[in-house]
């Protein structure tokens, strides 16, 4: 018999996803401070995949508690360059950075995706995409964050690929839903095979 599904994600985006993808499902985001599980992590060696990795497990774990007896989703993205990790930009300031950074190189978006039932982790995956951007004018930055606002900060990159972010991008590999932050692929093949949606 099939159990609740619960996303532990307050990302319009992921919501959207499973929406159009037909699957019934409750929202409710987890409450921890990100950045505060991230940190022993920093310098151990953990490759910006485990950090998505253990971000979306801790994410579906903490729901998972008020949660018993239902699949609770976990999601987390990581934009890598080089050996930086980046995080949702604070202000219009740290976006320009960021893409100004990645302005001419290519970066790996790391998507992780986990279900959690009774807090305990039972399927884990990570999808890798890498995006090539443009070499950005500093001025077409400006113009180009002017235009978007604020959506800007709600994304890794300063960028949405469905929007006028792609106007940034010079090739891109990987696919689609790695690259808004939810493999949905893989996480509906899992939730059928374990009967929680119809197959």
């Amino acid at each position: 018999m099939a159990k609740g599904i619960v996303l532990a994600s307050g990302s319009v985006h992921r919501r959207e996803l499973l929406k159009n993808a037909g699957v019934d499902f409750t929202v409710r985001p987890a409450e921890l401070d990100e950045r505060a599980v991230e940190a022993p992590l920093l310098g151990s060696g953990a490759t910006p995949e485990d950090v998505a990795q253990v971000l979306a497990e801790a994410k579906a774990t903490n729901v998972s508690e008020s949660h018993p007896g239902e699949i609770v989703i976990g999601a987390d993205q990581t934009l890598a360059l080089d050996d930086r990790v980046f995080h949702k930009p604070a202000n219009m300031e740290e976006a320009r950075r960021t893409l100004l950074s990645l302005s001419g190189r290519t970066h790996t978006l790391n998507s992780a995706v986990v279900l959690v039932e009774n807090g305990t982790v039972v399927w884990r995956h990570v999808a890798v995409a890498r995006i090539t951007l443009r070499d950005l004018d500093p001025g077409f930055v400006g113009r180009y964050l002017a235009g978007v606002g604020g959506r800007a900060l709600t994304s890794v990159g300063a960028y949405q690929i469905e929007r006028e972010g792609v106007q940034l991008m010079e090739a891109i590999d990987g696919d689609y839903f790695t690259i808004i932050g939810l493999p949905i692929l893989p996480l509906l093949k899992e939730l059928r095979r374990r009967g929680e949606i119809d197959g």
